[in-house]
């Protein structure tokens, strides 16, 4: 096996702690001697032991004279837990092959250099586009103090949401459903607007075929206080729910949300609620990636705004019409064709008849991984 088999057996193992790490990222690592895997780990929950501390209880006194494949930096600093860096060392591993350096402030280097520092010798950059991709979310928090943002929407082949007289139930099949609930279960936030809470009455739960889904916090959208205080995301208390309002919202309806339960954050004065000030405020409580699931309005806000980061649309073979049926994004619109949210890295999968299309938003700063270079040959 090659150094580039090797990191990717630890990406393969970071990915099982998927939507179970936040606000820490996903890590794997991977312990070989004598062309034999000893020990292998991954970060499992923050404030737990980390990967490479896994790995290294697994190796034992096998880690002596060994490399250590892990997909992020080791941390150097004292924190929910100690540094990495020094139990690698202390372990007396000989090499560490790194996917990429970490981007948080607290290791940025730090860890890399211990390790040197040590008298380990370390290489950098095996798979770093793969092993950025999977820590986009981590990586955009860290980079830009706001949450991941994936906007997801199902339509009908002719970009309908629902028919004109407003039925919705169901577009896309179940398979395309079911992915929905893995994205809830992975996703700190679910964010709607009011329109969808009133039309609806949504519960934006995780709901898992095994019954383990994690439920996202609930954002509602809702600039006026309008969220009735018998709604199931304020009444059924299965998750958080926070109410996006503006300074602008009656006091006594502010009151009667906070009263039935609701969490009240107050981004902007009015008419509408800034959604830069909201993201970064829920970013600030840790919320590092939101799952968009609003209608037109909302869709159009957040990306009228430059806050979407991936667009993921089920599009279901069927045909609605209708002048007045509503569309995946409405708003002011786009008024030209060079303002419009273009989609880039562009993907398709079909799901029990429907089309799944996902991509990142090409207007808005490119993810991480998108802008790294080719990563290294392996060994």
């Amino acid at each position: 096996m090659t150094d580039a088999d090797y990191m990717r057996e630890a990406l393969r193992v970071a990915a099982h702690a998927r939507g179970r790490t936040s606000p820490n990222p996903l890590v794997g690592a991977v312990i070989v001697k004598d062309g034999r895997i000893v020990g292998e780990g991954w970060h499992r929950k923050a404030g737990t032991p980390h990967a490479e501390v896994h790995a290294l209880a697994m190796a034992g006194e096998l880690a002596r004279g060994a490399t250590l494949y892990v997909t992020l930096e080791p941390c150097a600093h004292y924190g929910r837990t100690g540094p990495c860096a020094k139990a690698v060392a202390e372990a007396g591993v000989k090499r560490a092959v790194i996917a990429m350096s970490d981007p948080n402030p607290l290791v940025a280097g730090k860890g890399i250099e211990m390790l040197r520092q040590a008298g380990v010798e370390v290489e950098v950059g095996l798979l770093a586009r793969e092993a950025a991709r999977l820590n986009e979310v981590f990586l955009l928090w860290i980079e830009r103090q706001r949450p991941f943002v994936l906007l997801k929407a199902a339509m009908s082949l002719d970009g309908k949401i629902a028919t004109a007289a407003g039925d919705s139930r169901w577009i896309s099949g179940e398979e395309s459903r079911a992915r929905v609930h893995l994205w809830r279960d992975e996703y700190d936030g679910i964010m709607a607007g009011i329109g969808t809470v009133l039309a609806d009455n949504p519960s934006l739960t995780a709901r898992l075929p095994d019954g383990t889904g994690r439920n996202p916090v609930r954002i509602i959208v809702d600039s006026q206080a309008r969220t009735p205080p018998g709604a199931k995301v304020v009444q059924d208390g299965l998750a958080r729910t926070v109410i996006a309002v503006t300074e602008a919202a009656p006091a006594e309806r502010v009151s009667a949300l906070a009263e039935a339960g609701a969490e009240i954050l107050r981004a902007g004065r009015g008419p509408q609620v800034d959604l830069v000030m909201l993201l970064h405020e829920l970013a600030r409580q840790e919320i590092t990636s939101v799952l968009v699931e609003g209608g037109g309005t909302l869709n159009y806000s957040m990306l009228e705004a430059g806050l979407v980061d991936k667009v993921a649309m089920f599009v279901a073979p069927k045909l609605l019409g209708g002048r007045s049926a509503k569309t995946p994004v409405e708003g002011m619109g786009f008024q030209r064709l060079n303002e419009a949210a273009e989609l880039t890295e562009l993907t398709a999968q079909g799901l029990e008849g429907d089309m799944l299309l996902t991509g990142y938003v090409k207007n808005a700063k490119m993810p991480l991984w998108l802008r790294l270079p080719g990563e290294q040959a392996g060994k």
